[in-house]
């Protein structure tokens, strides 16, 4: 159940257990890929290939490294910083801030495309109705 309670939606959020995370972890798919599998976003994974669009590294792309749903995070490859002490490290980036430029296909990646699809469903389901 969704509820308008700031208090609760946020409770909700922070709580998520990891494959509901999954589903906030979304990121919008670029126009081409929209139009291409008429699908506007999907959940971001490891190897897809990301722009960023918000932020301090905006215009940067890459590839998806790592996916932390616990801590609602991506990294992505070259997006480092430097700590101190000289280490670098991959800065975490929220998934919202995101657009995914290349999808790594696999059955379910691929499954998952044919259910969310909204041009083909459409059109089908009109015709026979009477």
């Amino acid at each position: 159940t969704v509820s308008s309670s700031r208090r609760k939606c946020r409770k909700a959020h922070f709580t998520a257990h990891s494959e509901a995370r999954r589903t906030i972890m979304s990121a919008n798919l670029s126009k081409e890929l929209q139009a291409r599998h008429g699908v506007r976003s999907m959940p971001i994974r490891k190897d897809d290939e990301v722009l960023i669009t918000r932020g301090m590294y905006k215009t940067r792309e890459g590839k998806v490294t790592a996916c932390f749903r616990k801590k609602f995070a991506v990294h992505v490859e070259r997006i480092t910083r430097e700590k101190a002490n000289g280490a670098t490290v991959n800065v975490g980036i929220p998934a919202s801030s995101l657009t995914i430029t290349k999808l790594k296909m696999d059955k379910d990646r691929k499954a998952a495309l044919e259910r969310k699809n909204r041009n083909k469903g459409s059109d089908v389901a009109m015709t026979n109705v009477d």
